[in-house]
This record gives structure tokens, C-alpha cells and sequence, in this order.
């Protein structure tokens, strides 16, 4: 039986009997949820649903060109990101990409499944898992596309700029499409933020993954998109899946979505200050954090050596990291959320820690 590798399923927990009041801390969604308006326009929305969506997505396209200060041709929109992942996989058919390790797995997943092979660049826990200038080595005109993440899923960590211009470069140079995902760039420090968009009428061969879904708290609608000023990539996505790829619903919450400016300063805000809450109780239970800039914490804690199963038994879901590529089973990640959750799931950990200590379980 197939079996996901992400967070965020709380149905096999509910399978299990032990998902009904289950606090998810493995999806590392706004902790803000649903906009009141968002939760408008989806209920507004339903008297439209008689018929097919629009299958370009025109309203929502023009508004979130204007929001982004891209051209409107340069955006694809889509089921969320992870769909556009498998779209751009069709559409361009690499044969050799080059992936960091950790990373988001659907990378991985939608390269597959057009046989590409790809090699590893190790991140390491040293370097508190950031890349370096020998990435660049990697790069050569037989790759056909490099994939980065940044900030990184799970680490929680920005690529230096100064690599990140290096490394669009060197793919121009070797003709080796850049594929950046931003889907966490919104939750980051004003100040430390750094999307490549301005880059994207210079470099034709980069391509900018975004989504709805975590800004904006609706992973259940799927929505996402990429951005990139290649007008036959654009159109190849579009070939290379069915034209009603977006939901009536999904169009009418993106948006809407689009106007919560107030929304999105209140959750940056807080998301700031309860990681910084969150790392340092972490760190003051002997686990090893990593300085995320998103709204998730990455770290590693030794013992106990069954952390996420005795949280499940305590109402708290979290990221087990053992599956992904160049982790093992002490790595863990878990989503930013408001202190009263957060200070509730500190207080599990620490009972979890001490039950082990007493049970010999350490």
C-alpha cells in the first residue's frame, strides 16, 4: 500500500483512533488560519460552481501579476505547487538535475517520473546545512536543471545571495534551467528576505515555484503557480495537463487572498517571535537547532529515541525527518504556531523526556 512521505496527514492518525483532537505541528501552515474573507469569497463561490472553472484563471492571473510586478504571460497557476512540480516535470523532460539533500521530496518524486537522473549536493550538518561555493562545481551544460529550495524544507534556511546570483549565472552559462521554490520566501524576515523575481526578464531560463498554500493557511484548496519570462515553458505547462486544473473555489480564495496585506504582517510578526520562543525552549532541552528563517523549527534531539510516537500519545503530530535524503531518525521538524499551542507542546516534550528518563527509554 502506498504510503505519503509528508506531513500534514492526519487521516492515517485518524484511522489509527488517535487523530480526533490531534494538534498538527507537521504542516507547517499560517498559524493565523483561513482569512474571514478568504472563508467569504469560497462561500460566495459555490453558486458558480455549476460550472467549469475558468481554465485560465484569468482574474486571479491578472491580479497576482499585478501583486507580484510580473507580466501576467509569465504565470502559470495551478493545483498547487507540487503539481506544477510534475507539470514543469512533463513540460521541459530534463535528463539530468542536480537536488540539495535535505529537500522537499516531490522534487525527487516528479523528476522520476520522466526517468531523469539526478545527483545529490549533501548538505551538511556542520555547515548547519547550507550550501557552499563547491555546489557551483555540480553544474555543468550536462545538467539540465538545477533545484533549489529557499528557504529549504525542512532546514529552514536561506541560500547565501550572493551563491544563489552565482548559481543563476553558471546555469545561464551552461544552459541549465534554475528552478528556485519560494514558497516559504513570504514568512521571512523583511530584511533577510530574497526572492530572485527581479531576475526573471534576464534570465530566461529561471523558474519561480510560489504557492497559497501555507501563506495563506488553505492546503486543502491546492493552489500554487510558477512564474518564469520563458513563453514556450509557459505553454508547455499548459499542454501538459487538463484545462480545469483550478477549482472555482480555489480561483475565488486566491483572489480574495490577494488583498490581506494586514493578514500577512500580523503573521510574519508573530511567526518571528514565537520561532525565536520555540528554538529557545528547544535549545534549553538539550535539541540542536539550525536557525530557521521560515515558520518552521528544524532540530535535532538524541533522545528520546521515539519522540514523535510519544508526542502522537500526547495529541501533537510532528515531522519524523528520517526519510528525507541525508537524515536520520533524531531529526525533527515542527510549524511555528501561537504560544498557547506552543507552549502546550513544550510542556509534552519535557513530560515525554522525563517519562523516558524514568522508564530507562533514554
Amino acid at each position: 500500500m502506498y504510503k505519503p512521505v509528508h506531513g500534514g496527514d492526519i487521516y492515517s492518525e485518524q484511522n489509527k483512533g488517535s487523530g480526533k483532537n490531534l494538534v498538527d505541528y507537521s504542516a507547517n501552515v499560517n498559524p493565523l488560519g483561513l482569512p474571514a474573507s478568504v472563508k467569504e469569497a469560497i462561500k460566495n463561490s459555490i453558486r458558480n460552481c455549476v460550472n467549469y472553472p475558468d481554465p485560465l484563471c484569468r482574474e486571479l492571473t491578472e491580479k497576482l501579476a499585478r501583486y507580484l510586478n510580473v507580466k501576467k504571460e509569465q504565470l502559470f497557476i495551478s493545483n498547487g505547487a507540487a503539481d506544477v512540480l510534475f507539470k514543469l516535470a512533463l513540460a521541459l523532460k530534463p535528463r539530468r538535475a542536480v537536488l540539495l539533500a535535505p529537500t522537499f521530496a516531490d522534487y525527487e518524486k516528479a523528476l522520476r517520473t520522466v526517468d531523469c537522473k539526478f545527483t545529490y549536493y549533501d548538505l551538511q550538518e556542520e555547515n548547519n546545512f547550507v550550501a557552499e561555493n563547491d555546489l557551483l562545481k555540480k553544474i555543468n551544460s550536462r545538467v539540465d536543471l538545477v533545484v533549489i529550495c529557499n528557504p529549504n524544507n525542512p532546514t529552514g534556511k536561506l541560500m547565501d545571495k550572493d551563491l544563489l546570483l552565482e548559481l543563476l549565472e553558471k546555469c545561464c552559462r551552461t544552459g541549465t534551467r534554475l528552478l528556485v521554490d519560494e514558497c516559504f520566501m513570504d514568512f521571512v524576515d523583511t530584511e533577510k528576505a530574497y526572492s530572485l523575481s527581479s531576475k526573471l526578464e534576464k534570465y530566461h531560463n529561471l523558474i519561480i515555484l510560489k504557492a497559497f498554500t501555507k501563506t495563506y493557511a488553505m492546503p486543502g484548496l491546492r493552489l500554487g503557480y510558477c512564474i518564469t519570462a520563458d513563453a514556450e515553458l509557459i505553454r508547455g505547462l499548459h499542454e501538459n495537463g487538463q484545462d480545469w486544473n483550478v477549482s472555482v473555489p480555489a480561483q475565488a480564495a486566491g483572489i480574495a487572498a490577494l488583498d490581506e496585506e494586514n493578514y500577512l504582517l500580523a503573521s510574519k510578526e508573530l511567526i518571528r517571535i514565537e520561532r525565536q520562543y520555540l528554538t529557545a525552549q528547544l535549545e534549553a532541552l538539550g535539541a540542536k537547532t539550525f536557525g530557521s528563517e521560515a515558520n518552521y523549527v528544524f532540530f535535532k534531539l538524541e533522545k528520546p529515541v521515539n519522540l514523535a510516537e510519544c508526542l502522537r500519545k500526547y495529541g501533537f503530530l510532528i515531522r519524523e525527518c528520517d526519510n528525507y535524503h541525508n537524515l536520520g531518525s533524531t531529526y525533527y521538524r515542527i510549524a511555528v504556531k501561537t504560544r498557547y499551542t506552543n507552549r502546550a507542546l513544550i510542556k509534552a516534550i519535557k513530560e515525554v523526556r522525563r517519562n523516558a528518563l524514568v522508564i530507562g527509554n533514554y
